[in-house]
């Protein structure tokens, strides 16, 4: 595993539009996603994080290393929180632990958005899962990621202004807005009943 690699969109460019748009998306992916996987693995080379996982950089990497393999990650993470056919409410166990660590969706909505639009500077918002089982919510500045807690990333939103800009210039909530029209709740759930972090391929 000595090069990282960037990874295809599980979607079209223009998939998510017009939520979020395919210039969004090509900016996103194609150039910031895609840098930080250059860098990464211009970092790496000849050093002991050379054959590790983005997992591995993740939990025990510090500086460049770390905040261009936790972005390569996050990224990565992102792409498939949202889906074309994404929006609506979650269903089956998600649903159920959502309703007993937050009361209803509605309430988690209600504190992740307050979460995303209240987040300063740059950094992602993550629903992730406590070492005890309990839903969570926590908030990271630039490329911070629960898993160097200790925690399990469920799902992410990124705050970073290249994910809305272009669409949305600094109207914070038209984007949490879109976000929600897009959520992929199947994915939320496929890493609830893995319980293990999510593999870049």
């Amino acid at each position: 595993m000595s090069q990282h690699r960037l990874p295809d969109l599980p979607y079209a460019e223009d998939a998510l539009a017009p939520h979020i748009s395919a210039e969004t998306l090509g900016l996103h992916h194609g150039k910031h996603h895609a840098t930080y996987v250059d860098k990464l693995n211009n970092l790496i080379e000849g050093t002991d994080f050379a054959d590790k996982p983005l997992t591995n950089i993740i939990v025990e990497a510090d500086g460049g290393i770390f905040n261009n393999g936790a972005q390569a990650w996050n990224h990565a993470f992102y792409w498939h929180c949202l889906s074309p056919d994404g929006g609506g409410n979650p269903e089956g166990e998600l649903a159920t632990r959502i309703g007993r660590d937050f009361g209803t969706t509605d309430a988690l909505r209600e504190q992740f958005s307050k979460a995303l639009t209240t987040l300063f500077g740059s950094g992602w918002v993550w629903l992730a899962l406590d070492p005890s089982g309990k839903l969570v919510i926590e908030s990271r500045s630039n490329a911070g990621n629960p898993l160097r807690d200790g925690l399990l990333p469920i799902l992410t939103c990124d705050m970073w202004e290249h994910a809305y800009y272009v669409d949305y210039r600094n109207r914070k909530q038209a984007y949490v807005d879109a976000f929600w029209k897009l959520v992929n709740w199947r994915f939320a759930a496929e890493n609830v009943a893995r319980g293990k972090p999510f593999q870049v391929q």
